[in-house]
């Protein structure tokens, strides 16, 4: 069973390798020309006496791992729990039919800064169907409205941009420079219980999942790391505190860690984060070949010198492929001088090519070695527009707290109906929307509402009145709920800074 590592159970990273340089300056978006990336491509030292301790790596890297929250408006037919008792159903009018009604569905994340100026690395699955998206730093008390710059659901990967400046953003190092023993990290919030870091090797390089039907384009980094619910796109970093890769998922048979989880590998995401911030997409290469894996049975059948390669099944008419010299039955074993190891290698390869770039494949026919010139088109199909932030990103309006709420006096019948304490004053609440701030702190069908910023409430209008009046961003709310055999008082805390959507 493969697990998304987002929080809260949603169904819900990426760039072409540039090796030798140490910054990429990314196309402006939203008119910011300043976002940079620090790239460290030099292999990891593997010297396994260099240290005991990862205290200083994880003290650099943590600031850069944020939470990423996310929530949705979902709605659905809700039958009031209360119609069940006789007691509620005399004052609550009879039977309930039941009604539809909204509710915010929240689930939780984890997200890597990449840049100083708010740009952020998760997880597609993350934030995929979320209408509202806050992100919170480990060193600051602000939560930040992010905005969706990209969504590339073949990769798994997205692009966040929060309204922030001067953030410790992460380095980011070279994936194709990994090992199998290498030393990781992994930073994230697993089941929201806070940053949390675990430590592993690369235990496998080049994973696909054979149940993915729509992640294309796998090239998963596999792990012995714990990842677990709410690790997902967090951080997967070296030995030296360099981003490697993002946590996507974990495979186990019970739900929780079992050793296997899966990183997508950096420089993947790099791609995909260069194509939203330069173009507005991504960009795949084209080779228009249909291949299969080859085993040695085939490699035998074939000429093959052995087992690795992607075995071509399939040229299309008129494709790159096909005016570059590829024939059903060669065999491609590199392109560009990076390795194929079989037919997710060879999409995986080609897809962060670019379009219109000359690709040099080293193929196998009849047993002899060729290399051949290829000119790439572009893959139309894979190709995801950059996603619009839709409005519940931008800053919300001011509230009525009470949006959502209906309310009605207190009169002396239904005070003797409630059995609450005599002389009891207030507003009685006849109806909470599951989407408003007010369900959201804890208010519920028949509490009776009796202050509000510490004002007695006299009924419905005079609640209404406070509600309308408060100028603090939260609004403290007294109020009595009805229990059999009598009652209880308590407090809760209502946001007022939010519409209810």
């Amino acid at each position: 069973m493969v697990i998304p590592r987002s929080f809260i159970g949603v169904s819900a990273a990426v760039l072409i390798c540039v090796s030798g340089i140490a910054a990429i300056r990314f196309a402006a978006h939203a008119a910011e020309n300043s976002s940079r990336v620090h790239v460290d491509s030099t292999p990891i030292n593997r010297d396994p006496q260099s240290g005991n301790s990862y205290s200083p790596i994880i003290k650099k890297v943590a600031p850069s791992v944020v939470n990423i929250y996310s929530s949705r408006i979902v709605k659905q037919r809700y039958y009031s729990p209360l119609m069940g008792d006789p007691f509620f159903r005399q004052f609550f009018g009879g039977q309930d039919q039941g009604h539809e009604v909204s509710s915010r569905d929240n689930w939780l994340g984890s997200g890597i800064v990449v840049t100083p100026d708010g740009y952020i690395l998760t997880a597609n699955h993350v934030v995929e169907r979320a209408d509202e998206i806050k992100v919170g730093l480990k060193n600051d008390a602000t939560i930040y409205s992010a905005k969706v710059i990209g969504m590339d659901p073949p990769t798994d990967v997205a692009i966040l941009k929060i309204d922030a400046k001067n953030l410790p953003a992460v380095t980011l190092g070279d994936s194709d420079q990994l090992e199998v023993g290498d030393v990781v990290l992994a930073v994230g919030n697993p089941f929201g219980i806070g940053q949390t870091v675990t430590r592993g090797i690369i235990s496998a390089l080049g994973r696909s999942l054979s149940d993915s039907n729509e992640r294309q384009y796998q090239d998963f980094i596999q792990t012995d790391a714990a990842i677990n619910q709410g690790n997902s796109g967090g951080a997967l970093v070296d030995a030296q505190g360099r981003l490697i890769g993002i946590n996507d998922a974990m495979i186990s048979p019970s739900g929780t860690s079992a050793g296997i989880g899966l990183a997508v590998p950096v420089n993947m995401a790099r791609n995909v984060m260069e194509g939203f911030l330069s173009g507005g997409k991504v960009a795949r290469g084209y080779l228009g070949v249909d291949s299969q894996d080859i085993d040695s049975g085939l490699a035998k059948g074939f000429s093959a010198p052995n087992a690795n390669g992607a075995l071509v099944t399939l040229v299309a008419p008129d494709s790159p492929a096909a005016k570059g010299g590829l024939i059903s039955g060669d065999v491609i074993v590199a392109i560009n001088d990076k390795e194929i190891s079989g037919e997710d290698s060879l999409r995986v390869v080609v897809s962060e090519l670019r379009p219109g770039s000359k690709a040099s494949v080293k193929i196998y026919r009849n047993g002899a070695p060729q290399t051949l010139a290829v000119l790439l088109g572009e893959r139309s199909d894979a190709t995801v527009e950059s996603a619009k932030p839709s409005e519940s990103h931008l800053p919300p309006p001011k509230a009525d707290a009470l949006d959502g709420v209906e309310v009605q006096d207190l009169d002396p019948q239904l005070r003797m109906e409630l059995r609450a304490p005599r002389g009891m004053v207030g507003a009685l609440v006849t109806e909470v929307d599951r989407a408003s701030n007010s369900f959201e702190a804890g208010l519920r069908r028949g509490d009776v509402i009796v202050e509000i910023n510490h004002q007695p409430v006299t009924g419905g209008d005079d609640a209404v009145r406070l509600c309308k009046a408060a100028r603090t961003e939260e609004i403290v709310v007294k109020v009595w709920h009805p229990e059999r055999g009598g009652g209880r008082v308590r407090f809760l805390s209502v946001d007022n800074t939010k519409r209810a959507q």
